[in-house]
């Protein structure tokens, strides 16, 4: 609840609109959900970004968990390890107008999306 409540102000104080609002704060929402049930907890960076003229907000996800070994096929829509629905990564994926992850098995992952005004 935290993690959104922080999103939500971000991405006010940069001017989103409620629909990609919606869109960074349910990804956020996912990514924080895993790193909590997959990497074990973790840390999360929510920030106001500016590239030129346009404004977003940026959060990067890290945990120290026991990583991901198929980045691919943890995308991949309906593919879980944990019983879920298996859309959490790509959902994320697809709410945020940038993605990027790295995974190491045995040491951890980063997730970092942005959502751009």
């Amino acid at each position: 609840m935290r993690v959104r409540q922080a999103v939500r102000t971000r991405a006010v104080e940069v001017g989103l609109g409620l629909v990609d609002q919606t869109k960074i704060i349910t990804a956020a929402s996912e990514l924080a959900r895993n790193t909590l049930d997959y990497g074990g907890g973790g840390e999360v960076r929510v920030d106001v970004v500016h590239e030129g003229a346009r404004k977003g907000v940026r959060l990067s996800f890290e945990d120290h968990g026991p990583g991901i070994a198929d980045i691919a096929q943890a995308l991949t829509d309906h593919y879980t390890t944990g019983g879920g629905l298996g859309l959490g990564l790509g959902g994320a994926k697809r709410l945020s107008n940038e993605f990027h992850i790295e995974s190491t098995p045995g040491v951890g992952t980063r997730v970092t999306i942005a959502r751009w005004k």
